[in-house]
C-alpha cells in the first residue's frame, strides 16, 4: 500500500520576524537547490570513508554549505557531503511512504 502526503513546496516567508513585526533575520537565500539537491528529495547515499561509512536511503534536508541530512525509516543521519549522493526521486511537494 502507497501513502502519500501532501507536503508543499516551502513557504512564502522572506525572514523571522520579532513579536512586533520587525526583521529579526536577513532574508533567505533565493537560491532553492545546493549542488543540484533540494529539500524534500529521495536520496540514495554510499559513504565510503570517514565516520559515517554505510548505505543510507531517505528524504534528504540541504544545508547552504553542501553537506546534506538524510533522514531515513530509524534515524536521522547528519553532515553527510553531496558527492555520496545519488538522487532517486526529485521532490515534487508530496511525501511517500509504503507499507506491507
Amino acid at each position: 500500500m502507497l501513502i502519500v502526503k501532501a507536503d508543499s513546496h516551502g513557504s512564502r516567508q522572506m525572514c523571522r520576524v520579532n513579536k512586533f513585526g520587525f526583521p529579526r533575520t536577513t532574508a533567505k537565500s533565493t537560491e532553492k537547490k545546493v549542488n543540484g539537491f533540494q529539500t524534500g528529495d529521495i536520496v540514495k547515499a554510499v559513504v565510503t570513508s570517514g565516520k559515517k561509512v554505510g548505505t543510507y536511503t531517505g528524504r534528504v534536508a540541504v544545508r547552504k554549505s553542501g553537506s546534506l541530512n538524510i533522514k531515513t525509516v530509524e534515524k536521522t543521519v547528519q553532515g553527510i557531503s553531496w558527492k555520496y549522493c545519488r538522487l532517486l526521486h526529485a521532490s515534487d511537494g508530496y511525501s511517500y511512504n509504503t507499507t506491507c
